[in-house]
């Protein structure tokens, strides 16, 4: 009994056949195993040189580098800041010919207006330049132009000190000072040495139109400033949309580099009274006379009556 006897639940003995399937089998799983290893293996390399891509050299770079740095000029030129040439000896000895000053363009963009004592690059009114000669530039002076590192020989612009604004009224006599709403100025702090504040050409008194402004060279006797055009349109003065920008440093040369800010006499107190007070007493003035009249008119009705 005991040495016949199995369990219900023993599995049948497997056959020899069955055995030596099983063992081809399990051979040719593994072996299909081991193959796909090594096409995974072999293919990983692959798929890395695909994916990582190659540094681009520096030269095919260069050209978008170049591209970039010429749009950022262009944008800079346009709306922030831009270089111009002295031409002239007109304002020394605060900036001498030769001088490279660059020009804050950006607060006009925002409604900023000139203020006096700023010195300003303003275009051609109309007939200021009349009859000067143009200067040839080659390629290269060209190309500078165009970025804004040089100023472009066609634009025909100017370098002036604000000494009036809207409103203002300046005048000179000879012998004397500029008279700013009746103030004097002392302006030996920017004047050119020597200089005598209109010993050439004594003017006004000239009320600036509102929007523009009254502008003079720091070398009085060698300057064609708003004393000499006032034959022309605007009597002398610029008006504000002609203004280019302030400018605000002395950047070339190295042995030149300066600010340039407001000399403090445009800062005296009392400078600007004459622009709130003159209003008022015009405003008053002509007030005046209708009240008078209303008040006769009002007297003779109530005595008719």
């Amino acid at each position: 009994m005991a040495v016949g006897a199995r369990s219900g639940h023993d599995e049948p003995e497997e056959r020899p056949e069955q055995l030596a399937e099983s063992s081809v089998a399990m051979r040719d799983d593994s072996a299909g195993r081991q193959d796909d290893d090594a096409a995974d293996a072999e293919g990983e390399p692959g798929q890395s040189d695909q994916g990582a891509k190659k540094p681009r050299s520096f030269w095919k770079e260069l050209p978008l580098l170049i591209g970039i740095a010429l749009l950022l000029a262009l944008l800079i030129k346009t709306f922030l800041v831009q270089a111009f040439s002295i031409p002239s000896d007109s304002m020394m000895n605060t900036l001498q010919r030769g001088d490279r000053v660059l020009v804050d363009k950006l607060t006009p963009w925002f409604g900023s207006e000139p203020e006096r004592g700023e010195v300003v690059v303003f275009h051609d009114p109309g007939g200021w330049l009349e009859g000067e000669p143009v200067p040839e530039q080659n390629l290269v002076q060209e190309f500078l132009s165009f970025i804004g590192l040089m100023p472009s020989a066609e634009d025909k612009d100017l370098i002036k000190r604000v000494i009036a604004v809207g409103g203002d009224t300046v005048s000179c006599k000879e012998g004397g000072k500029v008279v700013l709403n009746g103030k004097p100025l002392d302006e030996t702090a920017y004047i050119y040495p020597g200089s005598t504040p209109c010993g050439d050409k004594p003017f006004g008194p000239i009320t600036v139109p509102e929007g523009s402004i009254w502008v003079m060279g720091d070398n009085r006797q060698n300057s064609l400033d708003s004393r000499y055009h006032q034959n022309l349109s605007g009597g002398g003065t610029v008006s504000n949309e002609k203004v280019v920008g302030r400018a605000i440093v002395v950047a070339w040369p190295v042995t030149r580099w300066a600010t340039l800010p407001v000399p403090d006499v445009f800062d005296q107190p009392g400078l600007s009274q004459a622009l709130t007070v003159a209003p008022g007493a015009a405003g008053l003035a002509g007030a005046l006379p209708l009240v008078l009249w209303r008040r006769k008119r009002h007297t003779s009705r109530h005595t008719a009556r």
